[in-house]
């Protein structure tokens, strides 16, 4: 449920639609929305594309 949020709110913060988003990334916007409602747990792949489309890096840790 972190990887929904913390793309929800970098999405938000980018001023980017969800159709904007997938279309900078290369992923469907249906799975950007599966992804933010937490109904997808995302491959690190794909984080890291949607992430790079907003002009950010994909920081992953263990706590």
């Amino acid at each position: 449920m972190e990887a929904a949020v913390a793309l929800f709110r970098a999405r938000e913060e980018a001023r980017l639609s969800q159709e904007q988003l997938a279309e900078l990334s290369g992923v469907d916007r249906t799975t950007v929305n599966r992804i933010e409602r937490g109904k997808l747990n995302p491959s690190m792949r794909t984080l890291d594309r949607l992430a790079r489309a907003m002009g950010k890096t994909l920081h992953i840790s263990i706590a």
